[in-house]
């Protein structure tokens, strides 16, 4: 069906065209929310809500970007409002700060990166930057946008886009070199 059809469809509220459209963007906004509030529970409840405000919003879709780039748009403020309602440091039940693990710094190198114990590693330094180049982080790298998108997505110039991916990636590089050094301390002491 044809994107504009099915958004017809949708404004009718034919049951039939948003179950459509539920089944095919419902696991991107999931995957989305999660990359962002790293919480499955919260990232269901977004997810619903997202879809609650797609009915109820679908009538202001312009058609002037994508449908997909629109509902991308939407899930992004939602988990951003959902974060900063929050106020949490962390969002990983199952991380715990690095500076007060001892365990965790005890770790060689070698440890930290091994599989499971370097992806925990890098969401939590990703929890750790600004927002904005959280997201682009997160939708880029994550989520598999492309920078024209995620200018879309982000309502901002590619410019702009470029800048956040520099300084998010710059900011992860001196995170990764501090821990290193912590850990060398922590070796040495």
């Amino acid at each position: 069906m044809e994107e504009s059809q099915l958004v017809r469809l949708v404004i009718q509220h034919d049951e039939q065209a948003f179950k459509a459209l539920f089944d095919s963007y419902a696991g991107m906004v999931y995957n989305t929310t999660l990359n962002l509030v790293q919480n499955q529970e919260d990232a269901e409840d977004i997810t619903q809500e997202v879809f609650v405000d797609i009915s109820n919003k679908i009538e202001s879709f312009k058609m002037e970007s994508s449908l997909k780039t629109w509902i991308y748009r939407m899930t992004c403020n939602k988990a951003l409002e959902h974060i900063r309602k929050s106020k949490r440091k962390k969002r990983f039940g199952f991380l715990v700060s690095i500076d007060s693990d001892n365990d965790f710094l005890t770790q060689t190198d070698s440890s930290i990166e091994e599989g499971e114990d370097k992806v925990k590693l890098l969401h939590q330094l990703i929890q750790q930057l600004p927002e904005n180049q959280r997201l682009a982080f997160t939708l880029h790298h994550l989520d598999g946008l492309s920078y024209e998108e995620m200018a879309e997505v982000m309502e901002t110039t590619l410019s702009a886009v470029e800048s956040l991916m520099f300084r998010a990636k710059k900011n992860l590089k001196n995170k990764v070199a501090l821990l290193n050094e912590r850990n060398e301390k922590v070796q040495l002491g």
